[in-house]
């Protein structure tokens, strides 16, 4: 059997240059400060006052990676704030609009769904009520 040449200066080199790049396009695509986004809520949460989402508008709360929007008729939707693409915690809102801070993907805030990419899956809903002016959102809610 023959013997394997072994890798030249070159080879090495190269291959320790490209270590380093490839570790940043993986840190790229992760929660900023490199720590994993927090979860949406596993048991009922009260977000505040049923009156602190308008007819037509929609609510962030930072807090419990969660949006609830309210269409023109009063019915709530909530969605999980957590960015479908990267696992990024979504954190602004303009008008109905949330705006994940790694890569830019944008949802509609009262469908969940993408509306500019990299993310292609819509947002996960939640379930969400209004009970004594309260707004819960969350499983069992």
């Amino acid at each position: 059997m023959p013997a394997r040449p072994s890798a030249s200066r070159r080879t090495v080199l190269r291959g320790a240059a490209v270590v380093p790049v490839a570790g940043l396009g993986l840190a790229a695509c992760s929660a900023p400060g490199g720590a994993s986004a927090a979860a949406t809520p596993t048991a009922p949460v009260d977000l505040g006052a049923e009156s602190e989402v308008a007819k037509g508008g929609a609510k962030l709360f930072r807090e419990h990676n969660v949006v609830v929007s309210r269409d023109t008729s009063g019915a709530l939707k909530a969605y999980s704030t957590i960015c479908t693409h990267a696992g990024c915690p979504i954190n602004k809102l303009q008008g109905t609009t949330l705006i994940c801070p790694c890569h830019g993907s944008q949802f509609d805030a009262t469908t969940g769904k993408v509306v500019q990419q990299p993310a292609t899956e819509p947002l996960a809903e939640l379930p969400v009520k209004a009970a004594g002016g309260r707004i819960i959102a969350g499983p069992d809610a």
